[in-house]
């Protein structure tokens, strides 16, 4: 017992809160974006001159391969203008044959420090008849990209092919960036703080007040309305613990009733069991005619006790499924007979009358014993109902899934609104001219029973006509 508290406990220190949930949830988001910003910082400048020197490349690829068209010089300087590049051709004969200046003085190529003819060197001493190469000149305090290549064969190469371009400005937009995207970072964490925060609220609220109710509920309060979030799990789970409540509100108001009827039916033959009980001491203990009599009376007021408790624990037993099924294979029509057989004794000495009308002879399995109580609780049933003919019937009729047993009275009937309730505990219908005998709960047992074969049931009834109450055997 020890043991199961404490896995209990432990269950319920596991579970977290939704405000818990979303915390965690906005922690992870920030961890994820902040880490994802934190690389592309880091590496924002490796990539911004990665992405650079392809781009530069790709111009120099281009332009080699649109030297020898009448566009080229125009094409030169276009380009040249338009991505901030210094151009150098030169002939095999160290000629120049066109240039491009955008970048004045701080060209390597044509400024006052003019690494032309030693750029034009190192392509030729190269193997690949290309070079890439970052030069930093102090003078000027500036990166650039020097980018050299042959025109033509590598081993016999018709002219040279140079290209600069600052590197510097790159680094200015880096730092741009980088406060850029702090910012942004910055902002997403408080966007996501006060998202998670509305959402918490929106989510929580609901649930919170759910919550509540459910605890109103809990202490007996079956008016509770419980109220939806504009969430579809959240407006379902509302539907459904309303649901719980109203069904829960039936089996209190069910259980109220069943004490009180108990209460009633115990209350008067415990009150005849006392009296007779003090008139044998005070009055008949010496008349021996007298005793007996109310000795009588007290032995049919325990038969009845005995036969209220035993049809409540039967009841009980029946609902909560701690009775199992014992099923049999025989003939439905001999076990009809032999039933209604019975009740030739109860016709003889108070007048009834009851006619079975037998089908053809067929083999049924079901549980005998548990179905015999239900032919003979309907049959006592119409007894008690029946009309001043003091007529009952009982048929069987045999179907294409099973055998069909009817009972039928000539009573005063059954109201249709009323029909619902008669299979309910102590209901009894009012359409009677002799006291009733049973506990009130014959047909709820009958219920049971069928319910537990999984059998089909119900009643017809008609004013002035009569009821039919009705099984089938499957």
């Amino acid at each position: 017992m020890q043991k199961h508290k404490e896995n209990k406990i432990k269950k319920e220190k596991s579970r977290l809160s939704l405000h818990t949930l979303l915390a965690m949830a906005f922690i992870i988001f920030t961890v994820i974006a902040s880490g994802l910003l934190l690389i592309e910082v880091v590496f924002l400048e490796k990539f911004y001159y990665y992405f650079k020197i392809q781009e530069t490349k790709n111009i120099a690829s281009e332009l080699i391969d649109a030297y020898d068209t009448e566009e080229f010089e125009e094409t030169m300087r276009s380009v040249s203008f338009s991505n901030q590049i210094c151009i150098s051709v030169i002939d095999s004969r160290n000629y120049v044959l066109y240039q491009s200046d955008v970048m004045g003085n701080r060209c390597l190529l044509h400024g006052w420090h003019n690494y032309l003819f030693q750029i034009q060197q190192e392509v030729k001493n190269s193997e690949t008849g290309t070079i890439c190469m970052n030069v930093f000149d102090e003078q000027i305090n500036m990166k650039t990209l020097v980018l050299g290549s042959v025109i033509g064969d590598v081993q016999n190469p018709d002219g040279y092919m140079l290209f600069n371009t600052a590197l510097e400005p790159v680094g200015t937009t880096v730092l741009l960036l980088k406060r850029l995207l702090l910012m942004i970072a910055i902002l997403l964490f408080v966007a996501g703080f006060i998202i998670a925060l509305i959402l918490s609220n929106r989510l929580s609220v609901p649930i919170i007040q759910i919550t509540e109710s459910a605890k109103r509920m809990a202490h007996g309060n079956y008016d509770t309305e419980f109220k939806g979030g504009g969430y579809k799990e959240v407006d379902e789970l509302a539907q459904t613990l309303t649901y719980a409540e109203h069904e829960i509100s039936k089996i209190d108001t069910m259980q109220r009733d069943l004490i009180a009827n108990v209460s009633h039916d115990l209350r008067t033959p415990l009150t005849m069991l006392k009296a007779y009980a003090e008139m044998i001491r005070d009055l008949s203990g010496d008349n021996p005619v007298k005793r007996n009599a109310h000795l009588q009376v007290i032995i049919e007021e325990t038969d009845r006790l005995t036969m209220l408790v035993n049809d409540i624990l039967d009841l009980s037993k029946l609902e909560n499924g701690s009775q199992k099924l014992e099923p049999t294979t025989f003939d439905v029509t001999a076990w009809m007979t032999e039933i209604c057989s019975r009740y030739k004794g109860v016709s003889e000495q108070m007048g009834y009358h009851l006619s079975f009308t037998p089908d053809e002879s067929r083999e049924v399995t079901c549980d005998a014993g548990k179905m015999e109580r239900v032919v003979c609780n309907l049959i006592n049933n119409a007894i008690n109902y029946t009309g001043d003919d003091k007529q009952v019937f009982v048929k069987q009729v045999n179907t294409e899934l099973g055998v069909r047993i009817e009972v039928r009275d000539t009573g005063a009937g059954i109201e249709e609104d009323k029909i619902k309730k008669i299979f309910d505990k102590y209901y009894r219908s009012e359409n009677h001219k002799r006291e009733v005998v049973g506990t009130g709960l014959g047909l709820s047992i009958v219920k049971a029973i069928l319910k537990l074969h999984n059998y089909g049931y119900g009643v017809r009834s008609k004013l002035g006509e009569g009821s039919v109450f009705w099984f089938e055997i499957r």
